[in-house]
């Protein structure tokens, strides 16, 4: 299972939310580039990036930050927040990102999705389906979609879509623990592509949802406030076997 740190870009800042809301942000550093490089340095063989202002504005804010980030390591960088069309998508591949993650697009264009599917091929794209009580949020979670979790992946799995972030937004930042019956759930209809996030706060957390079958833990605060460290962790899950 990969360890995936997650950098969340506001105004062109690493910062992370609370819950995913925008009025409980915290600032961790005005040079994204550089807090990617450390993670490359600590061992990480995969970025999550998520472009906040772009998801809730609806279209991305923050990719000259993101070019710099994708120049300054070498690893693969996956991004999401407010790649909601296929000029979008394709400019941000384009651009040396290899995943693009899809979620409003998700519950209210699936057909734009199976379009990126065939256009970008099945290993550049991810679904992000991002819960809050069974059901999945959009825009930026600021707003309900009232379509269940299991109806989303359905539909995106019969759109060839194959691998998957699942969020329990509850979670998200709190540093308490995963939901892992959602996730385990989450794995049980979506397969092996299943990456998780939310609440992830100890290496004991990562090892859990290793044995669930997730393919990637996208971590956050915890790396930021240090409950977790990065080089620890990845040499505590290889130790596993």
């Amino acid at each position: 299972m990969e360890i995936i740190p997650a950098i969340d870009l506001i105004g062109g800042r690493c910062v992370r939310l609370y819950q995913g809301d925008y009025e409980r942000e915290t600032v961790f550093s005005d040079d994204p580039a550089e807090v990617a490089r450390e993670w490359v340095r600590s061992g990480a063989t995969r970025l999550h990036v998520v472009d906040l202002d772009g998801a809730r504005l609806g279209s991305p804010a923050n990719l000259d930050v993101v070019r710099q980030i994708v120049s300054a390591v070498d690893v693969p960088v996956q991004l999401g927040g407010g790649i909601r069309t296929a000029d979008t998508a394709t400019e941000i591949v384009g651009m040396g990102v290899a995943r693009v993650i899809l979620g409003t697009i998700a519950v209210y264009q699936p057909e734009l999705v199976r379009r990126l599917c065939d256009e970008l091929g099945t290993d550049a794209v991810v679904v992000s389906v991002d819960a809050r009580d069974g059901l999945v949020a959009v825009s930026g979670w600021t707003t309900d979609s009232s379509v269940p979790v299991a109806d989303v992946v359905r539909r995106m799995k019969a759109a060839s879509v194959r691998s998957f972030l699942y969020t329990d937004i509850a979670r998200d930042g709190t540093l308490t623990e995963p939901n892992f019956d959602g996730i385990a759930e989450m794995v049980q209809q979506a397969g092996a592509g299943v990456m998780a996030a939310g609440g992830i706060s100890t290496v004991q957390h990562l090892s859990r949802l290793a044995d669930l079958g997730v393919a990637g833990a996208v971590v956050g605060t915890a790396l930021y406030t240090g409950d977790i460290k990065l080089t620890e962790a990845i040499e505590t899950l290889a130790g596993r076997g």
